[in-house]
């Protein structure tokens, strides 16, 4: 599989996503300032997802992924380049559309949870369903799956200063997956937790990721967390500097 595609073969100019491709990013850039304060948090990044792929991007601080986050989540515009997602150019979409486009194909999971304190898990996760914006009614199949799968059944009536580090993150989780998204974008998920949360959120991940045929995308300084990926992009001065595989394509994990 052509898992970063050489930006001196690309026109910026040809939005164009491969077969079976959920996201395509052709020669983004991100400036910030001008003149003598003028940072280049990305420069000339192309790449692409396959669907149901799990991609981990590695970097330092600094490194321009946290840029990409926000670029490849719609909550930020490229200076530069274009950014498919299932073939609609971020680029060339109003703000109403991508608004749109957002709550209806991408999840989010933050560092620090965000979920509301003065409601229950359950509803934190249901009310994701109505910022959506859906025709579809609440699907209380899919909840009950998803609390299942990130063993939660038994914390939807507790608030989250009810519930440990790893509880509440694995709410984030249910809750960025109730609207079943496209894409799944986790920014940092382990990062305040401890090392045994950390690796149960993980495997939630993963898990969610195989069962659902979810696409995800996991930003992380943390080499060892990014091994659970099928693929491991690193960047460095806001470039994507090289790839490998993770554990989870060569089968390390179950």
């Amino acid at each position: 599989m052509q898992a970063i595609i050489p930006a001196d073969v690309l026109s910026p100019t040809t939005p164009t996503v491969p077969a079976g491709h959920i996201i395509s990013a052709r020669h983004l850039g991100k400036v910030y300032g001008s003149g003598k304060l003028k940072v280049e948090a990305l420069r000339n990044v192309s790449f692409d997802v396959e669907a149901g792929e799990f991609v981990a991007i590695v970097g330092p601080s600094g490194s321009g992924k946290s840029t990409l986050f926000y670029i490849l989540g719609g909550l930020t515009s490229a200076t530069t380049g274009s950014l498919l997602i299932q073939g609609k150019d971020f680029s060339r979409l109003s703000d109403s559309q991508r608004t749109s486009l957002r709550r209806s194909q991408i999840g989010f999971v933050f560092q620090r949870f965000n979920l509301l304190p003065t409601i229950s898990a359950q509803a934190n996760i249901e009310l994701a369903h109505e910022i959506a914006d859906t025709s579809k009614p609440f699907d209380h199949a899919l909840l009950d799956h998803l609390c299942g799968l990130l063993k939660i059944q038994g914390r939807l009536n507790h608030r989250p200063n009810e519930l440990s580090g790893g509880e509440q993150q694995r709410v984030a989780i249910a809750r960025a997956l109730i609207t079943r998204p496209a894409i799944l974008l986790a920014d940092e998920p382990t990062g305040n937790l401890d090392t045994h949360n950390a690796d149960t959120v993980l495997s939630m991940l993963h898990s969610s990721s195989r069962e659902l045929n979810q696409t995800v995308l996991m930003i992380t300084h943390n080499p060892e967390a990014a091994q659970i990926a099928d693929r491991i992009l690193h960047m460095r001065d806001g470039q994507i500097t090289s790839i490998e595989e993770g554990s989870r394509r060569i089968g390390r994990i179950g």
